[in-house]
């Protein structure tokens, strides 16, 4: 665990030392900051997909066809000291195997993410700031094969963290939002999911039948800490990074939660484009279940969750960037 953290720091690091600005532009952009007001909409809307086909194929496989869709939405207001800003980033994926008396399909991503901050100037670099993040997923999910029994469905998991902290700016992006005080609320709304214990809420009590149903939403407070990095690294390459750790002060505290999310964005052209994204979980409170090769289950326990979606195709991103060209 000690390792995670300590590679999340210094890939954060590396990236913030990596696109250091010259002069020139820096100087360009915080005059730009300064003077930017009002609202600032804009956002990203992104299909990918793959496909392919297996006719007498002696190396054996599966014909496939996988689509997934990406929308990533923002609005900013800024008025003398105060900022205020919110994303919406919703994903989805599904995918086609098999032939045709034996095709399948399979959901590949599933995400709803509301993020919002609102911040008001202390001094040059430093924000007063609350945040809200709300996420969860919108359809059932499945430990394939098995698809006749959810492990997780709508709101169950669903998430939501309220912090209060200070938010370092030392440029226009990267941010660090520190927060010594935070609540975070974990909802399992199917109770079937629930009474199982499922996401880390409290199981049910059974003695041959059930006495008392599982509890459906767990609080915890704590300390929590995130890093925005987004950024133009290179000509025609974005990225775009959140990464967030919490503890809870009360329940193991040495235990620390780690969710990191990266989308890079590989332009080819005005629409077209490759897109990699990948997320990584670390709950302590999470238990993975984890089967043999017979699909026997031997063991069940908290676990690195990894998840990586890599596409080409149709990207359109909003409002135009018109680029500036610098005078010497």
């Amino acid at each position: 665990m000690k390792k995670i953290i300590l590679l999340t720091f210094v890939f954060m690091t590396s990236l913030l030392s990596f696109s250091q600005l010259t002069d020139k532009e820096k100087v360009l952009r915080d005059a730009q900051m300064d003077t930017i007001q009002g609202w600032k909409k804009g956002g990203l809307i992104s299909i990918t997909g793959s496909q392919s086909s297996l006719t007498n194929w002696n190396a054996g496989g599966q014909n496939s066809i996988s689509i997934n869709g990406l929308t990533s939405l923002y609005a900013n207001f800024r008025k003398g000291k105060a900022e205020w800003e919110s994303t919406l980033d919703l994903g989805y994926g599904i995918s086609r195997q098999g032939r045709k008396d034996n095709v399948r399909w399979l959901k590949t991503d599933d995400k709803i993410d509301l993020f919002s901050k609102y911040g008001r100037k202390a001094s040059d670099h430093w924000f007063y700031s609350v945040m809200m993040n709300f996420s969860t997923q919108a359809t059932n999910g499945y430990n394939y094969p098995n698809d006749s029994l959810a492990i997780s469905k709508f709101m169950a998991p669903g998430y939501l963290l309220i912090a209060a902290g200070m938010d370092y700016k030392p440029t226009k992006f990267f941010s660090m939002f520190v927060a010594p005080l935070t609540m975070k609320s974990t909802f399992v709304l199917d109770q079937n999911l629930a009474n199982q214990g499922s996401f880390g809420v409290t199981a049910a009590d059974t003695i041959g039948t059930l006495v008392n149903p599982g509890e459906r939403i767990r609080f915890e407070m704590g300390g929590y800490i995130r890093f925005r990095y987004d950024h133009e690294i290179s000509k025609n390459i974005i990225i775009t990074s959140k990464l967030g750790f919490f503890t809870n002060y009360l329940v193991t505290p040495q235990n620390v939660d780690v969710n990191w999310e990266t989308l890079i964005q590989f332009k080819v052209n005005k629409y077209i484009s490759a897109t990699l994204s990948t997320h990584l979980i670390y709950d302590h409170d999470i238990n993975i279940a984890v089967f043999n090769d017979a699909g026997t289950q031997v063991g069940k326990g908290p676990r690195l969750q990894f998840k990586e979606v890599l596409g080409i195709g149709f990207a359109y991103k909003f409002p135009e960037v018109k680029k500036e060209e610098l005078k010497n």
